[in-house]
């Protein structure tokens, strides 16, 4: 039965089966809320187009299933990481859903027109905001490193419009596009705007997925402990130049494999860093089985009581 059959009352659910006998699955539109809060802000859903919007993103949030798991999965291992930072630099806390919807939450994540990592840094905006990428690191999908600079692009776009949904078009659509169309069509927030589809949905895949974070059994999605993912444990081993990779690893104790995977900003066999010093995080192997089960939840919400 479909997951976002969590929505209807059981009553009904029980009275839809015993009146038309046929029926076997549950396919139904999810609840959309009249009001929602992005950012301590308080916004009015039930215009026409924003309701709409958001239908449109819960619904292929709820059905695309596997997807929206993964996106919990990795929000147990990065939201713990990210939000710190997020906090420490004076950025809402709400900005770590545009990094579910960026990237889900993958930091190797690259698209088709060359934005990689977490917050889906293009190369020219990643170097502007103190990011490095050659030929043997790119950290835009060092997780740390480039929440940092996600903070500083929000805080410059803040300063401008000191609006907060503008801000998050803003990051699909760039400052210089979204400033332009709000003075054109005579508009104060950019989800009063005609833009491209692309931007158009933004803002509302931002608010869809908080929804569904915050609310998951609602939604359908319901999870153990033990079905997130776990966290990374590691020490941290500082770092120039390194030859070979694979024989650094094997030094430590560990697969060149787990050294790629818990330090995504490594692009090459070897690591040329001149007098640049970059954190290598080495794993602590007795974590990294699952025969010990997760048990860490980084949200309550996301799991059955």
């Amino acid at each position: 039965m479909a997951a976002a059959m969590l929505l209807m009352d059981f009553r009904d659910v029980k009275n839809v089966i015993h009146e038309r006998p046929e029926v076997s699955a549950m396919i139904m539109t999810p609840t959309i809320p009249n009001e929602v809060t992005f950012c301590d802000q308080k916004l009015d859903i039930s215009r026409y187009n924003m309701h709409e919007g958001l239908e449109r993103e819960l619904t292929s949030f709820c059905y695309f299933h596997s997807t929206t798991m993964r996106y919990f999965k990795r929000a147990n291992r990065y939201f713990p990481i990210i939000e710190p930072i997020l906090k420490a630099k004076g950025i809402p806390d709400d900005f770590k859903y545009l990094a579910v919807i960026e990237s889900g939450m993958d930091p190797r994540t690259s698209s088709p027109v060359g934005a990689v990592g977490l917050w889906q840094f293009m190369r020219t905006t990643a170097k502007e905001y103190g990011l490095s990428v050659g030929l043997t690191v790119d950290e835009r999908s060092d997780v740390v490193k480039s929440t940092q600079a996600a903070c500083a692009y929000l805080k410059d776009a803040y300063k401008r419009y000191g609006n907060w949904y503008n801000v998050a078009a803003s990051y699909n659509a760039g400052m210089g596009r979204v400033s332009s169309e709000l003075k054109r069509q005579h508009a104060e927030n950019a989800l009063n705007l005609w833009l491209v589809s692309e931007t158009r949905r933004y803002v509302y895949r931002i608010l869809a997925i908080k929804q569904v974070f915050e609310h998951p059994y609602k939604y359908g999605f319901i999870f153990q402990a033990k079905d997130l993912y776990k966290p990374f444990v590691y020490t941290v081993d500082t770092v120039r130049n390194i030859k070979s990779l694979a024989d650094y690893a094997q030094t430590k104790g560990v697969y060149y494999t787990d050294l790629k995977r818990l330090n995504p900003w490594l692009r090459n066999r070897m690591l040329r860093g001149g007098t640049q010093d970059f954190f290598m995080h080495i794993p602590v192997i007795e974590e990294m089985s699952y025969k010990k089960p997760n048990r860490y939840v980084h949200n309550p919400n996301w799991v059955v009581k």
